[in-house]
């Protein structure tokens, strides 16, 4: 008897442990209102606030007036309760993407706008989330920062059933907006026009290209972003500067050294011209 009661409590144990280790049925909401943004924890299914947004304005972006017009109307649209579309932010790296949607969470955060980030591998679990959300009053941005996709990757078939062509109905809160330096999400070979026909004068791209335009279509805006100009660069530099406490304005030693910063990093993005304007206003002080 003895042993079948230690016997029962090994088995009992085991059943815990493996109880904990499955993945739960139900996803627990977070307090949508101790936070305005949120990153979706795949492994653990989990919605986690995060405390310590960054906080980027409008005005700090300098240099893509027309994009940033373009997806602040979007978005104001959607804050206020209209029709608006899901956005894909394609282009050169560091000219604003991912700043241009944090800067939107903080122009629109006391209009009950709420960010959730998610990486690829969590995009399985859209309908989870859609689940979350739906019915809420707050109106939410699930925001995917430097996407791209292997055509077998499990997300891509999610992303793309949830944008258009899911029987069930997205909610009607809730808005994909997506970064990638791919306009297409997807790598794109000289093997994939290889197979491209012509009939007559038309031209019939192979199936493999239309795969992979028909992901990126779905979304209803795109913006695309554009490598900055040596002044725009240097423009973006003396904001930050300014920014920083630099009392100073674009010297001529300023602007000789930003340039030579920009060459070093082989880019004039406006990440480098931050990155330059930090790194100068911490070695003069």
């Amino acid at each position: 008897m003895e042993r079948l009661d230690q016997f029962l409590d090994r088995a009992e144990a085991l059943l815990s442990k493996i109880d904990g280790m499955l993945p739960k049925s139900g996803v627990q909401a977070p307090d949508f209102d101790a936070a305005c943004a949120f990153r979706w924890n795949h492994a653990q299914r989990t919605l986690d606030p995060v405390a310590n947004f960054q906080r980027i304005a409008l005005s700090d972006l300098i240099g893509i007036d027309d994009q940033k017009a373009r997806i602040a109307q979007n978005t104001l649209q959607f804050v206020r309760g209209g029709t608006a579309n899901n956005v894909l932010l394609t282009g050169a790296r560091g000219t604003g993407k991912s700043s241009l949607v944090k800067a939107l969470l903080n122009e629109h955060a006391d209009e009950s706008l709420r960010v959730i980030q998610i990486d690829k591998s969590g995009l399985a679990d859209l309908p989870s989330i859609v689940e979350l959300v739906q019915g809420r009053p707050e109106r939410f941005i699930l925001y995917c920062d430097d996407l791209s996709f292997n055509s077998d990757e499990t997300g891509y078939q999610a992303l793309k059933a949830a944008l258009d062509g899911d029987l069930v109905a997205f909610s009607s809160n809730l808005l994909i907006y997506a970064t990638s330096n791919r306009r297409h999400l997807m790598p794109e070979y000289m093997a994939d026009n290889l197979a491209t026909r012509n009939a007559g004068e038309e031209i019939h791209p192979a199936e493999s290209v239309e795969e992979k335009v028909s992901l990126s279509e779905r979304f209803g805006l795109w913006i695309s972003f554009y490598p900055f100009g040596q002044e725009e660069y240097l423009e973006i530099a003396a904001h930050w500067l300014a920014h920083l406490g630099w009392p100073h304005g674009m010297t001529e030693e300023v602007r000789r050294a930003a340039l030579q910063w920009s060459l070093s990093r082989g880019s004039r993005s406006g990440r480098v011209a931050g990155q330059f304007a930090r790194d100068w206003c911490g070695r003069t002080r």
